[in-house]
């Protein structure tokens, strides 16, 4: 939940970019209970009738290629907390340290199962894990590494007032951002200088909007966007 007071927010997330959003998000204090109750209980939910599909989709990862079933990395949540996200293993083992931290379209680490999973985003499903220890929501701001949110400007860390999100009206509108990075001669700079602005667009419109109801309507076109 949101902090009641804007001076009880970390020191780097008290400025005068971040107070308007924060006092619209204060405005919607029930829709965001709403959220909080719903990801929880969605998340348990979810977990318990989608063991079997995790079962199958681990076992296919192990036989693909040498390395654990599931990736961990540290990313950034709400006030600028981190944590390690679950991800199902798409790369070979290893992959950080051969590349850079986002995925271009032909990244040769990108196994043949990862490969299948990436383009149905069934890597995502064990979010569900982050979700249920409060980690992240079903809707929100990606969670970035934190060398990209140190390049946020003081708007940006408003998307910090929330915790991270699976999915989100950015996510939707940019689901093949590894197609632009692909063309970069320096994927990490384009990432930064290029893409995270056009994202952080999305990702602040959607604070200015936010409502339960909304985010509903964004967890319905992220399924038919990963159908179609």
């Amino acid at each position: 939940m949101l902090v009641k007071n804007f001076h009880d927010l970390p020191q780097e997330l008290q400025c005068e970019a971040v107070r308007p959003y924060f006092e619209i998000l204060n405005q919607r204090r029930t829709s965001l209970l709403c959220k909080s109750i719903f990801d929880r209980v969605m998340a348990a939910g979810l977990l318990i009738t989608l063991s079997p599909v995790f079962l199958v989709l681990a076992i296919m990862i192990k036989r693909d290629s040498e390395g654990e079933v599931f990736f961990r990395q540290t990313r950034v949540t709400q006030y600028g907390r981190t944590f390690g996200i679950y991800k199902f293993r798409t790369m070979v083992k290893n992959a950080e340290s051969l590349g850079s931290q986002v995925t271009s379209q032909n990244d040769m680490r990108v196994t043949k199962v990862g490969n299948m999973l990436r383009s149905c985003r069934l890597d995502e499903l064990p979010q569900l894990i982050n979700i249920l220890l409060g980690d992240m929501s079903f809707v929100g701001t990606r969670p970035e590494v934190p060398r990209y949110v140190s390049a946020y400007t003081d708007e940006m860390k408003a998307t910090l007032l929330l915790p991270a999100g699976v999915t989100s009206v950015a996510s939707i509108r940019y689901k093949d951002e590894d197609t632009l990075l692909d063309a970069a001669d320096d994927v990490d700079d384009c990432y930064i200088h290029n893409v995270l602005p056009a994202k952080m667009e999305w990702n602040l419109r959607s604070l200015k909007e936010f409502s339960f109801i909304g985010e509903l309507k964004v967890m319905v076109e992220t399924v038919l966007a990963v159908i179609r």
